[in-house]
C-alpha cells in the first residue's frame, strides 16, 4: 500500500477549493499513515494557484512536494506550462511535477507527448474504454510511458464495463506497459455507493480498488479473463484476508514478491479525491493496522 493513493481532493466528487486540499495533504503528510500517500494531483491549469497557496502554507509545506499534472486538450501548451513552473520552483523547493497525466486518442498523439515530454516527468496516458485499446497500449509502450484506466465518474454511466477493464489489463499486462487508475476507487470492495457526496445522492455499482489491483496482480501470474471478471465483481469483503506476507482473494494467493512486483511494475496507483475514505475502511476491514 506504500503511496498508493495520489490526491485529487481538487477533483469530483470532492470538488475543493485549492487552500482546503492544499491543507488536508499536508495533515495527511504529517499522519502516522502518511506512507499511504502518494502525490497531490492538480490539473495544469492551476498550478499557478497551487504555488500561491504552497507560499501560504509556509513551512508545512517542506519537504518538496511531489505532483501529479492533469492535462487538458492543449497537452503541448500544458507541457510547457509545466516546465514554467519549474522555473518558478527552482531553488523555493516547494513543489515539482514528476508525473502528467493527458488523454490522447491516437498513435499519433501519443507519439508527439512522448518526443515532448522532459526525461524527469513520467507521463501516464488515459485511453479511452472505445478506442482500440491494444493499438494504443502497444504505442505508450514504443513510447516508453504508462497508461491510465479510468474506473468511474460522478455518473453511472462513467463508470466502464468489467469486460472493459480486464480488456485494458490484459493489454497492458501483455505488453509490458504499467498503469495507474484514476476515478471512482475511494473503496476498497466494490459494491453500490454514493456516486457523490451531497445528500440523497444516486448510487452507483463501483469497482473496488482491492478488486481491480489484485486482479492485475493475479493476470500478471496466470490467471484467466474469466476468473479476472469474477475477482472484479467481488462484494463481499471477507473474501480478501492478508497475512504479513501474502494477499489472498478466495483460494488465490499473491506472496510478498508478486506483490512488490504488482506495485513496481503493473499497477502503480489510484487517484482518489478521499484519501480518509480507504485508509479508514481498509482499517475497518482489518487489512490495515
Amino acid at each position: 500500500m506504500a503511496g498508493i493513493v495520489d490526491y485529487a481532493g481538487l477533483f469530483p466528487p470532492a470538488g475543493l477549493d485549492m487552500s482546503t486540499a492544499v491543507h488536508n495533504y499536508a495533515a495527511y503528510r504529517a499522519s502516522d499513515e502518511a506512507w499511504i500517500l502518494g502525490r497531490f494531483v492538480v490539473p495544469v491549469g492551476r498550478l499557478d494557484e497551487l504555488s500561491e497557496a504552497l507560499i501560504a502554507l509556509g513551512a508545512q509545506a517542506a519537504p518538496e512536494w511531489r505532483l501529479t499534472a492533469v492535462a487538458g486538450a492543449d497537452v503541448p501548451a500544458d507541457m510547457d506550462r509545466i516546465r514554467a513552473f519549474a522555473r518558478q520552483q527552482h531553488g523555493e523547493g516547494r513543489a515539482r511535477v514528476d508525473s502528467l497525466e493527458a488523454k490522447l486518442t491516437s498513435v499519433e498523439a501519443i507519439d508527439r507527448v512522448a518526443r515532448q515530454r522532459d526525461a524527469a516527468c513520467s507521463v501516464f496516458v488515459e485511453i479511452p474504454q472505445d478506442a482500440d485499446v491494444p493499438s494504443l497500449v502497444a504505442a505508450v509502450k514504443r513510447a516508453n510511458v504508462n497508461a491510465k484506466l479510468r474506473t468511474g465518474g460522478v455518473a453511472a454511466e462513467s463508470i466502464p464495463s468489467r469486460e472493459s477493464v480486464v480488456r485494458f489489463m490484459r493489454s497492458c499486462i501483455s505488453a509490458g506497459v504499467p498503469f495507474k487508475a484514476t476515478a471512482g476507487l475511494h473503496h476498497p470492495v466494490r459494491a453500490e455507493y454514493p456516486l457523490t457526496y451531497e445528500s440523497g445522492a444516486p448510487l452507483g455499482l463501483m469497482f473496488g480498488f482491492l478488486n481491480v489491483f489484485l486482479a492485475a496482480g493475479f493476470m500478471r501470474h496466470g490467471m484467466s479473463d474469466t476468473d479476472a471478471l469474477e475477482l472484479l465483481d467481488e462484494r463481499d469483503a471477507a473474501a480478501f484476508t492478508a497475512t504479513a506476507t501474502t494477499i489472498r482473494w478466495r483460494a488465490a494467493v499473491l506472496d510478498e514478491a508478486q506483490i512488490d512486483e504488482l506495485r513496481s511494475a503493473v499497477a502503480l496507483s489510484f487517484g482518489s479525491c478521499s484519501f480518509t475514505e480507504p485508509v479508514e475502511e481498509l482499517r475497518a476491514l482489518a487489512l490495515l493496522s
